[in-house]
């Protein structure tokens, strides 16, 4: 995870100008990939082509469903670390077969089967992940797609800044209330909530990876139209970036009906406990995401998981196995 804050500060957006410019040509783009190569990188690259209004369709999926899909027209981009998670493969090669000459692939090797049926493969600089949880990688991968539409609108040395790094390491390493780890470790499940922009989904995720406890994405007001009604006073929800017209909904479903803990992650307090960041603007997702980390992390080593070690889950979650498909 520390490792993060490097990998942003080595940055370099003027990598993807060339295919940012035969993206925007095409018109249409496809993120896709499997878990955290695709719900942070992709979901919030399409918010922010959304925030800024670009004239590009920008869609994500994974790589069963987009197979059904017909992709004649669009750009594809196929991510995945190894570059040999067999989901993705199979699509990339779905589509070289259907004569589709704009698929790309996105790695952190140079030498892969997923490169040989992708038009061309970038590569990720931040190296082979060595925990289970993917964390830099993920970071990289959006701050890559994120950079396509940074040249598209010609707002690739703006982004930035140059005290981001700063701002994540801080973000990462962040004293945290007791209260909030305590609680947290011995909720029976551990939800969160925020925009449908990746960070919420992921941390979701993280939250099975890092401390082997059950956990649901409640997009949007999800966590207040229905779901109350099988929440528990044990259980604790997380809001990312709490959306002030929604606060008062929160407080009164989950807080004063539920009676369950809510804990916001934000640039400013809230009504709830709040695990305040820096303010970094619309580069505030990272800082979110990696506050979240921190977070689990502190939960994790409180209830004495070893991190490094899971029971189940593997690097490559489905690996393509050539031998097995002859």
């Amino acid at each position: 995870m520390m490792e993060t804050i490097d990998v942003v500060n080595r940055f370099d957006p003027d990598q993807t100008i060339e295919i940012a410019k035969k993206i925007k040509a095409i018109g249409k783009l496809l993120l896709t990939g499997e878990g955290s190569s695709r719900i942070f990188p992709a979901k919030n690259a399409i918010r922010k082509a959304l925030h800024w209004g670009i004239d590009l369709t920008i869609i994500t999926e994974s790589s069963h469903q987009a197979a059904n899909y017909d992709l004649s027209n669009y750009a594809v981009f196929c991510s995945s670390n190894s570059g040999r998670t067999k989901e993705v493969i199979s699509l990339a090669k779905i589509i070289s077969g259907r004569g589709n000459n704009n698929c790309f692939a996105l790695t952190t090797n140079s030498d892969t089967l997923l490169g040989k049926y992708c038009k061309e493969t970038f590569i990720l600089k931040c190296g082979w992940e060595h925990a289970v949880a993917a964390t830099k990688s993920v970071v990289e991968q959006a701050l890559f797609y994120e950079s396509i539409i940074w040249n598209i609108l010609n707002k690739n040395n703006k982004m930035i800044e140059p005290g981001l790094g700063n701002k994540i390491a801080h973000a990462l390493t962040m004293h945290l209330d007791e209260n909030i780890i305590e609680s947290v470790a011995k909720a029976s499940i551990i939800y969160f909530a925020g925009y449908n922009d990746g960070v919420a989904e992921e941390l979701t995720l993280k939250t099975n990876e890092i401390t082997r406890k059950k956990s649901d994405y409640l997009e949007g007001t999800y966590a207040v139209h229905g779901i109350e009604e099988v929440l528990e006073k044990d259980d604790v929800v997380f809001v990312i970036d709490p959306i002030d017209e929604e606060v008062d909904k929160f407080q009164k479903v989950l807080v004063d009906g539920v009676g369950l803990k809510v804990v916001a992650i934000s640039t400013k307090q809230t009504p709830f406990q709040t695990i305040i960041i820096p303010d970094a603007g619309i580069m505030n997702p990272y800082l979110f995401l990696c506050a979240g980390w921190n977070m689990l992390v502190e939960i994790g080593l409180s209830l004495g998981i070893n991190l490094d070690k899971p029971k189940r889950a593997r690097k490559v979650g489905n690996e393509f196995n050539e031998i097995a498909t002859k």
